[in-house]
């Protein structure tokens, strides 16, 4: 062996890559005396009985695939398979991470290239770049890529299916790599757009799905003690708001209404101005404070949907919490560095707009607070990540939902596994569309001028519903602030998944005794005005919504309910009139 093989052996040879931590970046997860984990000892197995060319391993969010890829780099590189990495991440502050990632298995990445720059100085192994720089100049990372055995790490790939432009791009830039490993961990999309370097099969249904070569998902890594167990605590409560046509309208969140309904009821809850945000938002620092009794450092984050309401929530929770809260709006020069100083502090909350949602490793992480209005599974699971890292036996995570059906659906279906699907025919799947959801908002064209409302939530409040704990439910409905409510958001931090199974069926029991026993007062029961004067109210909301579809009048529709499910005009309807051209008008809705 020659002095420079000997130099290359110690440089990426086993030392390196066997002194990798479990996860990035220092505080390991527990249960990992190992240098690898059984699944990435599995995975990299199943790499090197063949080596393709292209290899697709998706592994749940905490489980270490940057530890899995950078031993197999490290791996390709001491046998001289390859002699340079490129790694393309989502966003600037991945770059940052994957490169101090590498630092620790001794492979130097650059993760400050520029496209201008044309190409990295020879004392780095390999770049970190974004798929958005890659799109830009496909061209550099293609001269890149072809001016040495190249290997490229695309982590969470789908993102090459974001825009036509990033997977042309990624395409363009690595067509001529000598290996291509693609990481997920999330192996599906919410749109048809094919990924870059992935293979489909055809099936039965007629759609073509992906084919992923190794599978680690969340239910197994729960089982390996890898990830945290997940306990989502569900809010519904009662929504009032102004349509863009005037019209006030009342819904009860949870409740199975129109898409449209459900939609604008969801907004008013997360208006950082109502009571059912604010209420929320307490209830979920008591759960932090519960937390931190047994892991002192633990931290809280909320997803905000936009920046003005990420500014509002923070300032809430201050009020609340009465510290500093963290606040980061976007991928900007700041920003990274405040995501890196709460990972590795022991404040309380941090509050972002979609910048932690994927990749970014906070481990402390464990009460989250699901205050966006963004629902596709992708980002659903993307934002869940961030909380089962594992950092010590017997950690659990909670996250605050509101009560929309889609996303407890998403939330009782978190175990499963689903593959990106290409040329599936599907009905409305229910999923709302932020910006189809804008659009309904704002009045027609020649009814711009005319119309002197815009939407605007009015009041909100809110009710704690129940947990959800793998595929059970537990609670019943329940005032915030109350006994029944701390029974469930008061359980201990540490627990392993059978005990906290046992404690919310123990605290269910404990809470319908309590409201059996409870007097009911005299004015739960509203008055019939007030209850006919909120089924209008939802009444003339359907009437909106048909006549808009069908772009007729409000009066044409109020007259076709009429006829088909009999009665007098709507001022002298009875509540069951009422009631049966509600059903009437929601069967009419596309």
């Amino acid at each position: 062996m020659t002095e420079q093989e000997f130099e290359r052996d110690q440089h990426f040879g086993s030392y390196a890559a066997d002194h990798l931590p479990p996860t990035y970046p220092e505080r390991a997860a527990w249960g990992t005396t190992q240098t690898l984990r059984a699944w990435q000892q599995e995975a990299l197995e199943r790499y090197f009985a063949t080596e393709p060319r292209d290899f697709l391993a998706a592994a749940t969010p905490g489980a270490g695939k940057t530890t899995f890829a950078l031993r197999l780099a490290s791996e390709l590189l001491r046998r001289g398979v390859v002699q340079r990495i490129t790694v393309v991440a989502p966003t600037e502050h991945l770059k940052r991470q994957w490169a101090d990632a590498a630092h620790r298995a001794s492979i130097k990445l650059d993760p400050e290239f520029r496209n201008g720059d044309g190409d990295y100085p020879r004392q780095f192994d390999g770049v970190v770049v974004t798929y958005a720089q890659v799109a830009a100049r496909p061209v550099v990372h293609k001269r890149i890529t072809e001016s040495g055995r190249s290997l490229v790490i695309l982590d969470e790939v789908h993102h090459g299916g974001d825009a036509l432009s990033w997977g042309d791009g990624v395409r363009e830039a690595f067509s001529a790599a000598t290996r291509r490993l693609s990481l997920t961990g999330t192996p599906f999309r919410s749109d048809e757009a094919p990924i870059p370097f992935v293979q489909y099969q055809p099936a039965a249904d007629g759609a073509r799905y992906s084919v992923t070569d190794y599978d680690y998902g969340y239910g197994r890594a729960l089982q390996d003690g890898v990830v945290r167990p997940v306990i989502f605590m569900s809010y519904a409560g009662t929504m009032e708001w102004r349509t863009a046509q005037g019209d006030e309208m009342k819904a009860t969140l949870g409740h199975e209404d129109a898409k449209d309904i459900t939609s604008a009821a969801w907004r008013t809850a997360l208006d950082p101005g109502g009571e059912w945000m604010q209420q929320v938002l307490r209830s979920a620092d008591v759960r932090l404070t519960h937390v931190r009794q047994a892991v002192p450092d633990a931290g809280g984050l909320v997803i905000a949907t936009d920046q003005a309401q990420a500014r509002q929530y923070a300032s809430i929770l201050e009020s609340i919490c009465g510290q500093k809260v963290t606040v980061v709006l976007s991928d900007d020069d700041g920003a990274s560095d405040r995501i890196e100083q709460f990972s590795t502090g022991t404040s309380r909350w941090m509050v972002a707009v979609r910048m932690v949602s994927e990749g970014v490793d906070v481990p402390r992480l464990a009460v989250g607070v699901y205050a966006t209005s963004s629902a596709t599974p992708l980002f659903f699971a993307q934002v869940i990540g961030r909380f089962v890292r594992s950092r010590r036996k017997g950690e659990v995570a909670t996250v605050f939902l509101p009560s929309v059906p889609v996303l407890l659906g998403l939330a009782s279906e978190l175990e499963k596994q689903r593959d990106h699907a290409l040329g599936l025919d599907r009905d409305d799947d229910g999923l709302l569309d932020d910006e189809a959801l804008a659009a309904a908002e704002k009045p027609d064209q020649e009814e711009r001028e005319a119309a002197p409302f815009v939407w605007e939530p009015l009041s909100s409040s809110a009710t704690f519903e129940k947990v959800l704990f793998g595929d059970a439910e537990f609670g019943q409905l329940v005032e915030p602030s109350t006994e029944e409510e701390l029974d469930f958001i008061g359980i201990p931090g540490i627990l392993e998944p059978e005990e906290v199974s046992d404690l919310l069926k123990r605290r269910q029991q404990r809470q319908a005794a309590r409201v059996s026993v409870r007097p009911k007062r005299a004015d739960t029961v509203q008055p019939l005005y007030r209850n006919m004067k909120e089924e209008r109210q939802l009444l003339n909301s359907l009437v909106s919504i048909v006549a808009k579809q069908r772009k007729s009048t409000h009066a044409m529709i109020h007259s076709e309910a009429r006829r088909a499910c009999g009665g007098p005009e709507v001022r002298r309807a009875s509540m069951q009139q009422l009631r049966d051209r509600i059903h009437f008008l929601r069967r009419q809705i596309r």
